[in-house]
C-alpha cells in the first residue's frame, strides 16, 4: 500500500498577503460540488414521509450547503500544495495565493461548526449528527488519513457525499430507516465509477502530485474492471427505491434505462484505449445521478398535484 504524506504547511510565496475577495471565498466552498450534496439532500427530504415546515426545511437544506461547503475550504486548505502541482486544481485561490490559508481553515472550521449546531438547534439533532459525520469523514477520514495513502480513498471516504439524502431524511423523520440507507448506497457506489472515469484522463495529473488514486497505483486496466464491477453492483441499488415503497412505475423505468446506459459506458470505457470514453463516462456519471434524484423529486411533487381538482 502506497502511503504519500506531503506536508500540507508547504507554503507559496504569495502566502501571507493574500486579501481575498467574496468570490474567491465562495470559490473555496467548492460551489459546483455543493449543489449535487444539496440536491441529493433536497431529494431525501422530499420522499420522506411525513412533513417538515417549509421555513425548517429552507434551514436543513442551508446548513446542509454551508456544511458541505466547509468542508471543501477545509479540504482546500490541507491540499494546497498538491493542488499547486495539477493542472485542474492550480488556479483555485489557495494555490494562487488569493486567500491566506489560516483564514481559509478558520472560515472552514467557524462555518462547519455553525451549521451543525444551528441543524441542531432548528431542525433536529439526528440530522444535526449525520451532518457532523458526514464533514468528519470527508475531512478527517478522506482528506487527511485515505487520500494520500490509498488507491481505496475514495471508496471509503467518499462515503461523506452518500450522506445527504440520510441527512434530509432525517430533517423530516428523526430517524434513519432502510430506505434513506439506500439512498445512502445509491451515492457511495455511484462515486468510485464517476471519481475513477476523472481520474483516468487526469492519470497524469494526479501522479505529478504523487495522489494514489487507483490508475496511478494499480494501472488502467484494473482500475477499468472496478469501474465496471461497481456499474453492475449500482445497478440493483438503484432501482431498489422502488421495492421499499419510495419511488413509483416512472422512477423505475427510468432507473433501469439509465442503470444500463451506465454499465454499457463502463463496458466501452473497458474496451477503449483513449481518454474517450472515460471522458463520456464521467460527464454521463453527473447526469446519471442527476436525472435518477428528479425522477425521485418529481414523482412526490407529482403526487400531490394529481390530486389537486
Amino acid at each position: 500500500m502506497t502511503d504519500i504524506t506531503m506536508r500540507p504547511d508547504a507554503q507559496a510565496p504569495a502566502e501571507g498577503f493574500a486579501t481575498g475577495g467574496v468570490r474567491d471565498y465562495f470559490e473555496l466552498l467548492k460551489p459546483r460540488v455543493m449543489s449535487l450534496v444539496v440536491f441529493s439532500g433536497f431529494a431525501g427530504m422530499i420522499v420522506a414521509p411525513g412533513h417538515i415546515h417549509p421555513v425548517l426545511a429552507l434551514t436543513a437544506i442551508l446548513c446542509i450547503a454551508v456544511a458541505a461547503g466547509a468542508s471543501g475550504a477545509i479540504n482546500m486548505w490541507y491540499e494546497r500544495d498538491i493542488d499547486r502541482m495539477m493542472q485542474r486544481t492550480r488556479n483555485r485561490p489557495l494555490p494562487e495565493g488569493r486567500v491566506d490559508p489560516d483564514e481559509a481553515l478558520s472560515f472552514g472550521v467557524v462555518l462547519t461548526v455553525g451549521s451543525v449546531m444551528l441543524m441542531g438547534l432548528a431542525v433536529n439533532w439526528v440530522a444535526a449528527g449525520l451532518l457532523a459525520l458526514a464533514s468528519f469523514v470527508y475531512v478527517f477520514v478522506y482528506t487527511i488519513w485515505l487520500k494520500r495513502r490509498t488507491p481505496q480513498n475514495i471508496v471509503i471516504g467518499g462515503a461523506s457525499g452518500a450522506f445527504p439524502p440520510m441527512i434530509g431524511w432525517a430533517a423530516v423523520t428523526r430517524d434513519v430507516s432502510i430506505a434513506s440507507i439506500i439512498l445512502f448506497l445509491l451515492i457511495f457506489m455511484w462515486t468510485p465509477p464517476h471519481f475513477w472515469a476523472l481520474a483516468l484522463f487526469r492519470n497524469g495529473d494526479y501522479a505529478k502530485a504523487g495522489v494514489p488514486m487507483l490508475p496511478v497505483v494499480s494501472g488502467e486496466r484494473e482500475t477499468k474492471k472496478q469501474m465496471l464491477v461497481y456499474t453492475l453492483l449500482l445497478f440493483p441499488i438503484a432501482v431498489a427505491p422502488y421495492f421499499v415503497g419510495i419511488a413509483g412505475l416512472a422512477y423505475l423505468a427510468g432507473s433501469v434505462v439509465l442503470g444500463g446506459l451506465f454499465v454499457a459506458l463502463a463496458v466501452q470505457v473497458w474496451y477503449d484505449r483513449t481518454d474517450k470514453a472515460a471522458k463520456q463516462m464521467f460527464v454521463f456519471s453527473i447526469l446519471y445521478l442527476f436525472l435518477l434524484l428528479s425522477l425521485l423529486i418529481g414523482e412526490q411533487l407529482a403526487g400531490p398535484l394529481a390530486r389537486l381538482p
